[in-house]
This record gives structure tokens, sequence and C-alpha cells, in this order.
């Protein structure tokens, strides 16, 4: 009950000038009466109650005779330097002759001494010092507080900058989340139409149980396009897994004419990466390497840890493109488009995506992911520890 009492006491002083000022002033001045009593009451041997007496009454006449100088030191406080200096040393000199004054008609009133004011600048000289060291305390409290208060604006401008940064970068991360999730969600349809497309040309071959498998296949891949977070990474070897999902409806739709082979660095399989990455790099395989061909065709899905890269590659055996020429893929503008977009969304210039084609013809889709990304617990992490032991699995 106490410290409750006590501590909010101190708290209102510390917030209230003028009770700082009236404390300072007690303080000051009779502890100058401590001084006096102990230099000159014992030293003359003067310990009668009408010295002591005196020796307090002055101290209480130098409360009442200094309070003005607040006033006037705060009036000059914005004036210059050197007028600032001359005033402060007139109000100094002026307090200093009334309070020497005062001092000594009650010294020869209180103690019946009469030669006293032939010592006049004795006095006096005592007062100018006392009064100099008056106004060098206050100037130096003041400048003291001024520095707190410019501090404390100074914690506070701070503090206002980092909760508007804090604000700003939450900004940022909602419209990246919201860019993002556009568009992972652009995948969707730009998938649906194609599929549905030929689950309609089965129907209209009356391929019923054809269509029907797919319709489930279907299904089931966009479950889990649905359900997975457009934001967060997710493993390799998920990814794999949903592209395979993927595969199995288009397998279903051109059976052997569609040959798959995958080449997929175990250790690799860790590394994470935005989800349904490579689905529209293996939906335009299909649709111009492998559906234009009697034949069919054949597309490779490889993974590889590759110095400080993960190296994605999608490609097929089908016509390619003329790179010498700047030709691009027919009405593939979305996905790869898309797949640009997301990549620079998640590591900003630090990857590379590359067409090419093979030394046998067909077309490679390359992009390089940096490993120290890859392989942190999510995409904005801190980086772990990269495995280096290469294993391939089919």
């Amino acid at each position: 009950m106490a410290s409750a009492t006590v501590y909010p006491l101190f708290g209102k002083l510390y917030r209230d000038t003028d009770a700082q000022f009236l404390l300072l002033q007690i303080i000051g001045w009779f502890s100058l009466s401590l001084i006096s009593f102990f230099s000159l009451t014992l030293w003359y041997n003067q310990q009668s109650a009408n010295y002591i007496g005196h020796t307090l009454l002055q101290s209480a006449m130098g409360i009442i005779v200094s309070w003005p100088l607040r006033s006037v030191f705060h009036h000059l406080w914005d004036k210059t330097l050197m007028r600032r200096l001359a005033l402060t040393l007139l109000a100094v000199m002026a307090c200093s002759v009334i309070w020497s004054v005062l001092r000594i008609g009650t010294f020869m009133w209180m103690t019946d001494e009469t030669d006293v004011w032939s010592d006049f600048g004795g006095w006096m000289f005592g007062s100018i010092m006392i009064f100099l060291c008056w106004a060098a305390f206050y100037h130096g409290i003041k400048y003291y507080q001024l520095l707190q208060a410019e501090h404390e604006d100074l914690l506070k401008i701070a503090a206002e900058n980092q909760q508007e940064q804090l604000k700003r970068t939450q900004a940022e991360a909602f419209a990246k989340e919201a860019q993002l999730k556009m568009l992972r969600y652009q995948l969707n349809p730009h998938f649906l139409f194609n599929t549905l497309n030929a689950i309609s040309s089965l129907v209209e071959g009356q391929s019923s149980k054809m269509a029907n498998t797919m319709i489930i296949q279907l299904s089931s891949f966009l479950r889990y396009s649905l359900e997975s977070d457009p934001v967060q990474s997710v493993t390799l070897k998920e990814e794999i897994e949903a592209l395979r999902l993927y595969l199995s409806i288009e397998q279903t739709r051109f059976g052997d004419r569609l040959a798959l082979e995958f080449n997929i660095d175990m250790e690799a399989q860790a590394a994470r990466i935005p989800s349904l990455l490579l689905q529209p790099l293996v939906e335009n395989a299909i649709k111009y390497a492998v559906a234009p061909m009697e034949s069919g065709g054949t597309i490779s899905v490889t993974a590889l840890l590759e110095n400080d890269d993960v190296l994605l590659v999608v490609s097929d055996n089908g016509p390619g493109i003329r790179l010498d020429r700047g030709d691009t893929l027919p009405g593939a503008g979305i996905g790869l488009k898309n797949i640009r977009d997301r990549l620079s969304a998640f590591y900003g210039d630090g990857y590379t995506f590359d067409l090419l084609n093979g030394e046998t013809g067909g077309l490679a889709v390359s992009i390089r992911l940096p490993v120290a990304v890859c392989f942190a617990q999510d995409i904005n992490m801190a980086p772990r520890q990269v495995p280096h032991r290469l294993a391939t699995v089919d």
C-alpha cells in the first residue's frame, strides 16, 4: 500500500515542473543554511538561537528573492546568447544586492550588532557567488530537461516510424499474398478448360467409362488444388505427387501415346517450391508436343541439386521452337507468364527461367532456384544445411 502511494507521488513530481522547482529551491537554500552553520556560525562561536535563526531566515529570504529569476530566465530564453548573458548577469546582481541588504538588516535586528554595513562588500561577494551558482544550476537543469524532451521526441518518432514500417511491411505482405493467390488460382480455370474439353470429346465419342474415370481423376486433382495454400511453398516430393495426379488424367486421355520419365534426385525432394509450379509446363508439353503427334510423345521431368541451385527441367521430344527467331509456344503465354510472375514474387531476381531446344529435338524448360531459399523451412525463413549426397529414382 505504501509503495502504491509513493510511486504515483514520484511520477507526479517527475511530470510537474513547478513541484520540481519548489523542491529544489527548498533543498538548495536550506542546504546553504547547513553550510553557513558549520562554516560561519560555529566558526565564530555564535550558537545562540538568534544567530541560528538568522541562518534559517536568510535561506527563506533567498527562496523569495530568487523565485522571480525563473520567470526572468524563461523570458530571456529565446534571446540571443550575448543579450541573454548580459541580462542574466544583471538579474543576478540585482538579486544579490536585494538579498545582501535583507540579510544585513535582519542580522542587525536579530543579533543587536551594529557595525555590519562596513562589511557590505564581503556579504555582497558571497551573495553574487550564490546567485551565480543558482543561475548555473537553473540553466544546467533546463538544458538537461530539453535534452530529455528531445530524446523522448526522438524515441516517439522512432516508435512511430517503426509502426509505419510495420504497417507498410504488412501491407506489402498482404499485397504479395493477394498476388500469389491470384496467380495460383489463375491456373485452375486454365487447366479446367482444357480438361473439360477432353472429357467433352470422350462423351461425344461415347467413351462414357473413360470419361467417368477422367471426371473422378479431375475431382481428386481439383480437390488438391483448392486445398493447398497458394501462398505457402510445398516440398518437391509433394509437387511431384500432385503432378502424377494430374498426369493420371492425361494418361486416361492419351493412353499409350503419352510416355513419362521421372529423374528426381532423392535429396532434392526436400526442396520447397511454389505449389503447382511444374503442372503448367507439363500441360504445355502435352498440348504442343504430344497431342499433335499421331504417335504421341515422351515427357521427362528432372530435378537435381546442382552447385548452389535446385535445377528443375521439363522436356519433351516434340518439334521444339525456333529460338533464334524469338518464337514462343503457340498459346503458351498464360502458363509461362504465370510461372515467371510467381517465381518473381517468391524469389525476386534469384531465379532463372530458360527455354532450350534439345540436341535431338524437342523443347526443355529449365528453372534454377537458389538452394538457400529452397531448403529453408519455408520460403521466407533462414536456410538450413543443404544435403549433397545424390541419388536418382524413377
